[in-house]
């Protein structure tokens, strides 16, 4: 499914934020948008020898599930194959890493709000 240029340069300016909100708490952007064959991860980053692989998910205030709802086994067995893909690239595949959700509530006319899960979820967490 292909998303619209609208939801995508709102995707874009979502994880933009969340990218500077993690910055100004200590995080290291490595890379933004990340695709392989098994999906994309949205930021990969360091917090100090942890990489942290990043989902952001943009929100208004008509949604009813909360961010971390929104992302589902499926969803979840992605981002999980994707950070491995991405770790064993590197010779890393041992390193320690996390999943973190970052949500970014858009109001209308108003700052956008940023809601940070460290440690959202890990691999053990999905069932296949």
């Amino acid at each position: 499914m292909r998303r619209s240029s609208d939801s995508r340069s709102t995707g874009a300016g979502a994880e933009a934020l969340a990218a500077d909100y993690l910055r100004q708490r200590g995080l290291k952007l490595i890379q933004r948008n990340y695709h392989c064959r098994h999906g994309e991860l949205d930021l990969i980053m360091r917090a100090q020898r942890e990489w942290v692989f990043v989902e952001v998910r943009a929100r208004s205030p008509s949604h009813y599930s909360s961010a971390i709802e929104s992302i589902g086994p499926h969803k979840r067995r992605k981002l999980i194959a994707s950070a491995e893909y991405f770790l064993q690239q590197r010779g890393q595949s041992e390193a320690p890493c996390r999943f973190d959700v970052v949500a970014v509530l858009l109001r209308p006319g108003r700052a956008a709000e940023i809601e940070w899960l460290d440690n959202a979820f890990d691999a053990g967490d999905v069932y296949y």
